[in-house]
């Protein structure tokens, strides 16, 4: 008799979002998960901000009209998550009332525990397109395509965002945040990606992965200070108490939050992301560099709205042959050496203290070394813009951002060092995807830093720019530079085998018959 599988429904919300981080992690680890056989691995989709459109019942035992109505929902879904749909005046009025209604529900039921939210499903055969390049495209390789979009996914239209509201709304009348319950009837494990504001039913296991905890200890680093930080605190609050388990996605990780909360040392463990296929020793021309460069330049019509001198991140041209003239010397003519620096630009990510340490080089070492950074403008990058804009209209810095991992490959493996500059992280892709790709990674000295690339990065105070500069010249200009690369290059492919999927998946595996037991 052939076992029953395990049933896991896995928030896929982040994927809606950009290249990196949490939702690069999203979509490896939903892919990763598809690959276990003991696993039926769902999606669950759901709305940053916005209210979606319901699929079909779950308790529908069959069709009471032609399937013209199921692939109505199903498109209205689609349409839901950028617009609202076209509804009839019924179907207005109905949903005003039912809006009315769930906001109530939300806003005053949650603080007694009767708010329920229930799911809807959305059958993907014909919206592969739709599943693909919405949530999965921008981390998966094109070979990962069936897997996933053959997955079956599960709708909650209520925003994510409305249900943290919820929760924050009801410590107006308790001491204690009540977020409102999702109906997971018949979901054996519900995993969340960061706090999840929800309860779930009592026969659902909860995982919450736990990416880090910068907003309670860096609070002043993020954007949206305020909501950011309290829909963090009070969402995990809420899942501790529920009895959800933990996976940390770095040791550092659940150090932190052991701090918080140290009776979840029993239920929390470590396992670190995964780094994707993309990432391989590739021997490619220098000229690929120049020209992914060229083709993913920051947008050029970015408003930066800082100073209306500085109103575009791009060198202002007066003509097409200038711009043409300008790439053509500064990155065609011949090959040069650069550092790297991938992530959003955002004060946590310390992009300053590599600018300014990449300065100090091109004054005093090397005038001809240039600087790119992959990511896109996040917050709190105003403080920087002009320093930015200065080197960008000189040709010495490239600002890139959209950057598909098989470019992002490229720029790794021919890139003189990958820095890692970061003042707090739960994991940092990047240097292992540059330790992956033949590169090496020049990190800031913190802990997750030296818990994830071990002996297999140079490493650096992140608050001093000199002890940055001391820490590259030692990698690219001492006198035994070659032997430091060497033996970083060699420990690089032994700690970065670490991450990849067929190490990671047997912990998951394990981990998840283990709560699954319980």
């Amino acid at each position: 008799m052939q076992n029953k599988k395990t049933k896991v429904l896995l928030e896929l919300r982040p994927g809606l979002d950009g290249f990196a981080g949490i939702p690069q992690e999203t979509r490896l680890l939903f892919a990763g998960l598809r690959k276990l056989e003991n696993l039926e691995v769902e999606g669950l989709i759901q709305g940053q901000s916005r209210k979606l459109a319901k699929g079909t019942s779950l308790k529908r035992k069959k069709k009471l009209k032609g399937p013209i109505w199921d692939y109505s929902r199903y498109s209205k879904v689609i349409v839901s998550l950028t617009q609202k749909p076209h509804r009839n005046i019924f179907e207005i009025c109905s949903e005003w009332v039912q809006s009315r209604l769930e906001t109530m529900a939300l806003q005053t039921l949650s603080s007694t525990g009767l708010a329920k939210i229930r799911l809807t499903i959305f059958r993907s055969s014909s919206y592969e397109d739709f599943i693909w390049r919405t949530f999965f495209s921008k981390t998966l390789p094109a070979s990962e395509f069936n897997d996933v979009t053959s997955a079956n996914f599960k709708i909650c239209s209520v925003s994510w965002k409305a249900m943290h509201e919820a929760g924050i709304n009801s410590l107006n009348w308790r001491f204690s945040p009540k977020y409102p319950k999702l109906d997971t009837e018949g979901v054996n494990i519900l995993i969340g990606q960061t706090p999840f504001p929800a309860r779930i039913s009592r026969n659902t296991k909860y995982v919450i992965r736990y990416h880090d905890a910068i907003p309670v200890f860096m609070p002043h680093t993020i954007n949206d200070k305020a909501h950011h930080q309290a829909s963090h605190i009070y969402a995990l609050m809420s899942n501790v108490e529920s009895g959800a388990w933990f996976s940390c996605v770095s040791e550092a990780t659940r150090q932190d939050l052991l701090k918080l909360f140290p009776e979840a040392a029993d239920r929390s463990v470590t396992i670190h992301n995964m780094v994707s296929n993309h990432y391989f020793k590739e021997e490619t021309p220098f000229e690929r560099v120049s020209g992914i460069i060229r083709s993913r330049l920051y947008a050029a019509d970015v408003e930066l709205k800082v100073d209306p001198a500085f109103n575009s991140i791009s060198p202002n041209f007066l003509s097409l042959r200038e711009q043409e003239g300008f790439y053509q010397k500064n990155l065609f003519k011949k090959e040069f050496k650069y550092l790297l620096v991938v992530s959003t630009v955002e004060p946590r990510k310390n992009h300053a203290r590599a600018l300014a340490a990449w300065e100090v080089l091109k004054a005093d070492v090397d005038p001809d070394l240039k600087i790119i950074i992959v990511g896109t403008l996040g917050w709190g990058y105003q403080s920087m813009v002009k320093s930015l804009k200065t080197w960008i209209d000189r040709g010495d810095l490239f600002m890139l951002n959209s950057v598909p991992a098989p470019d992002l490959r490229v720029l790794y493996r021919h890139a003189s060092a990958t820095i890692c500059p970061s003042l707090g992280e739960g994991f940092d892709f990047s240097g292992v995807e540059a330790m992956r790709s033949g590169g090496i990674a020049i990190a800031s000295d913190i802990p997750v830093h030296r818990e994830i690339y071990e002996d297999a990065a140079e490493y650096f105070d992140p608050y001093s720019t000199m002890s940055a500069v001391k820490a590259i010249k030692k990698v690219l200009y001492s006198e035994d530079a070659g032997q430091v690369q060497a033996k970083l290059h060699e420990r690089s492919e032994i700690i970065s085998n670490r991450y990849l999927p067929e190490a990671i998946l047997p912990q998951w595996e394990k981990f998840l018959k283990q709560i699954n037991k319980y």
